[in-house]
C-alpha cells in the first residue's frame, strides 16, 4: 500500500473513535483555559501547557502550583501520585507500543486514559496500519485538549460574568469519575478505603496538605490488602 494511503487509512479508520473524546475534551479544555486566564495567566500558558504536559488533572492543579510559593519537590510528588495509574497502563501496553520506530515515542508521551482505552480495545480493520492507527487516535486527543485550552484561554477575558467558583470543574471531574467507577464495580472495598483515608488525612493535614499523604496511604494500604481483595473478587 503507498505511504500516502497508508497514513489515509489510518486516520480515517483512528477518526470517529475520538469523536465522544472531542466533546469532553473540548469543554473541558475550554474551562481549563478560562480559569487560567481568570487566574491571572496570558493565552500562551494553557496553551504551552496543553501541548508539553498533557495531563488535564495536572494541569488544573498546576495553576496553585504556580500561584503558591516555590516548590518543585512538591510539585514532583504531586504530579507522580496523581499519575500514577500512568504505569498500569503502559505495563499494559508494552506489547502493543513495540516496533513502531519514533511512533512509539510519542504514543508514550501522549497516553491519557481516552487514548489508552481506544488504543487498547479497538478493533483495527484489517489492511490498516496499527502504529499509525495508534498514533493518530494519540494525536487527535491531544489535539482535542490543546485546542479547547487554546480557545479557553484566548476568549476567556472576553467573559464579563463572574466566574467566581470556576475551579469546582476540576472537583466535579473527579466525582465523576469516581461515580462512575463506582457504578462499575461491585466489590467497593478499594473505593472505600480511599474515601476513608481521604477524610482522615484531610483532619489531620488540613485541605492545603493532605493529598501527597493520602494518596501515599491509599497506595500502601491497597498493596497491603492486595491479595484478600483478589481472593474476594474471584468469589
Amino acid at each position: 500500500m503507498p505511504y500516502k494511503m497508508k497514513l489515509k487509512s489510518a486516520f480515517q479508520a483512528a477518526f470517529p473513535h475520538t469523536i465522544p473524546i472531542f466533546a469532553g475534551f473540548w469543554f473541558l479544555g475550554m474551562t481549563y483555559g478560562i480559569y487560567m486566564n481568570v487566574s491571572g495567566f496570558g493565552f500562551w500558558y494553557p496553551m504551552l501547557m496543553s501541548l508539553t504536559i498533557f495531563a488535564g488533572s495536572v494541569e488544573f492543579v498546576t495553576v496553585n502550583l504556580l500561584l503558591g510559593a516555590f516548590d518543585p519537590l512538591q510539585a514532583l510528588a504531586m504530579t507522580l501520585m496523581i499519575n500514577a495509574r500512568h504505569l498500569f497502563y503502559g505495563i499494559s501496553m508494552l506489547d502493543k507500543y513495540r516496533g513502531h520506530g519514533l511512533k512509539d515515542l510519542y504514543l508514550i508521551f501522549g497516553m491519557c486514559d481516552e487514548s489508552f482505552s481506544i488504543n487498547y480495545t479497538a478493533d483495527i480493520p484489517e489492511g490498516v496500519d496499527r502504529g499509525w492507527f495508534m498514533f493518530f487516535v494519540t494525536l487527535l486527543n491531544h489535539f482535542y485538549w490543546f485546542f479547547g485550552a487554546t480557545l479557553g484561554g484566548i476568549f476567556g477575558s472576553l467573559i464579563h460574568f463572574n466566574t467566581e467558583g470556576i475551579e469546582f470543574v476540576m472537583t466535579a471531574m473527579f466525582v465523576v469519575i469516581f461515580m462512575e467507577q463506582w457504578m462499575k464495580e461491585k466489590n467497593h472495598v478499594s473505593a472505600l478505603v480511599g474515601v476513608g483515608i481521604s477524610l482522615l488525612c484531610l483532619t489531620a493535614f488540613g485541605a492545603d496538605d493532605f493529598i501527597i499523604p493520602a494518596m501515599a496511604g491509599i497506595l500502601g494500604v491497597l498493596t497491603l490488602l492486595k491479595e484478600p481483595l483478589k481472593k474476594r473478587w474471584k468469589e
